[in-house]
């Protein structure tokens, strides 16, 4: 039975000037470039400022408010073509001159000490490609051609297969129409774990390891001792409990170590020894540049190799031509006037965006200085104080989401290194005066004392649980594990060396 009722809802809808914002404010330096770019080409009423503008001033005053742009109306944006009346709109606002001054339809990115850099990247053949010439240099039927291709396709990046034989005798059999059995995938298997580098094709670690120790030449005792850990007492390897070995094997001390150094000269990965020529390289590029001048911070926003922006001419002077015949306009002028109307919006909102992105990133940066001004003119963790993302959303005046997207992909050099801002942040906790100090001080503590460790001995869980009591840092043991987890430590034991 169909009803008919009354309701009232509250909802929030995001007009889509703050919807573009909101994701320029996510695009890192290294990303802007690219994503300026891109508008560029969607939209012809936009175009690069090569300083031919003799009036041009700079357009980011920071005595601007952050996100003050996002009130504008929405339903402007969202009306369509069909529905719409070239009545409500007057052509005047888009051609009187101090209604839109130069400056403020153009966007500078850059300043005249900039460096316009190009990155090179190498080029070169895959490890996939590598192996395929391989492959074609032995004599194989057709159809042990494409089984051996279909092996190679399966290899991931660091050269292993990690799909089981029959998961690959299923592919054939429904792919390329190919019946085989495991005892052929495994023979073919071999013939390309034969191929070059060592340790290329290999299910697991262990055999990879021993498929590199195999092939080593010329033969030693320490070889021969490296191949029977790793054949007969490689967990135990893996998990250093060296004195099993020995009891196990009959080995020496010396013996024990000449091995191990053996099998540490292994590549565990030999995928990425192929393919590391063609990978690009993943180069840190700050967005903000933090200096120390006569202990006053200075703070600088990179801009990276972003052209500027401006809009082009020839759309408003298309505006004027047609504001001449205001009244009897036909409907395919109309149409023009709508279509250049729109681009004309969208680039001037765009404009505005990459205006209000830096205003937000600089606000934002400012304000994380002051909270951490000490660590800022020090350099010691241990000054970080407690602050989480509420702490800076209340002194900028902004939503935490906001706070959260300017943090989490976002760098800034100091002269202590090049750190992501997501790093300053860090919860609180009491140590035994009750003072609130931040967890990285804990951390910095804990990192310090297993650097300077005795590698024979390491130091336990339950040693810096100790360590960090007797500092006035009352920290559980579970806690210290979980600081050490996230600091990427592995536990004592695997730290041990000979």
């Amino acid at each position: 039975m169909q009803k008919l009722k009354l309701q009232q809802k509250l909802l929030q809808k995001l007009s889509p000037q703050q919807i573009q914002l909101m994701r320029l404010l996510q695009v890192p330096t290294v990303m802007l470039e690219q994503r300026i770019k891109q508008e560029i080409e969607e939209n012809p009423a936009l175009e690069e400022d090569f300083g031919d503008t003799d009036d041009m001033e700079n357009p980011y005053d920071m005595d601007d408010e952050p996100l003050s742009s996002l009130e504008r109306d929405e339903d402007d944006a969202d009306e369509g073509f069909e529905n719409s009346s070239f009545e409500e709109f007057d052509l005047s606002d888009y051609l009187d001159e101090d209604d839109i001054p130069a400056y403020k339809l153009a966007a500078n990115n850059t300043s005249a000490d900039d460096e316009q850099k190009d990155v090179p990247f190498a080029s070169g053949i895959s490890f996939h490609d590598f192996l395929l010439t391989q492959l074609g240099m032995h004599k194989l039927s057709a159809r042990e051609q494409i089984i051996a291709t279909h092996i190679i396709g399966n290899l991931d990046d660091s050269g292993y297969l990690q799909r089981e034989i029959s998961s690959l005798v299923d592919d054939l059999a429904f792919n390329q129409n190919i019946s085989t059995t495991s005892r052929e995938v495994i023979s073919l298997l071999k013939l390309i774990q034969e191929f070059e580098p060592p340790g290329i094709a290999a299910r697991d670690l262990q055999e990879c390891l021993l498929l590199q120790i195999r092939r080593k030449t010329p033969r030693s005792e320490a070889i021969d001792n490296a191949t029977v850990i790793l054949e007969k007492s490689f967990r135990e390897f893996t998990r250093k409990h060296y004195y099993k070995i020995v009891r196990r094997h009959k080995f020496t001390d010396s013996q024990l170590r000449l091995a191990i150094d053996e099998i540490l000269m292994l590549n565990p990965k030999p995928g990425n020894s192929i393919g590391e020529t063609v990978r690009a390289e993943h180069h840190i590029v700050p967005d903000f540049y933090v200096s120390i001048n006569d202990r006053s911070i200075e703070l600088s926003l990179n801009s990276g190799n972003a052209p500027e922006l401006k809009i082009n001419r020839t759309y408003s002077e298309m505006l004027e031509t047609m504001s001449d015949s205001k009244g009897k306009l036909d409907p395919r002028q109309k149409e023009a006037i709508f279509f250049v109307k729109q681009k004309l919006d969208s680039a001037k909102w765009f404009i505005d965006a990459i205006k209000q992105r830096q205003n937000t990133l600089l606000v934002t940066m400012r304000a994380i200085i002051n909270y951490q001004k000490e660590y800022f003119l020090t350099g010691d963790e241990t000054k970080l104080r407690p602050m989480i993302l509420k702490d800076i959303a209340e002194l900028v005046n902004l939503d935490i989401s906001t706070v959260s997207r300017v943090a989490n992909s976002k760098y800034a050099q100091t002269p202590y290194g090049t750190f992501l801002l997501k790093s300053f942040f860090s919860e609180s906790m009491q140590n035994e005066a009750g003072e609130e100090i931040s967890t990285r001080e804990v951390k910095k503590i804990m990192q310090d004392c297993i650097e300077s460790e005795d590698k024979i001995n390491p130091v336990t869980d339950e040693e810096l649980t100790n360590i960090l009591k007797e500092k006035g840092y009352s920290v559980a043991r579970r806690t210290v594990a979980k600081y050490r987890e996230q600091l990427d430590i592995p536990v004592a034991r695997l730290r041990k060396e000979l």
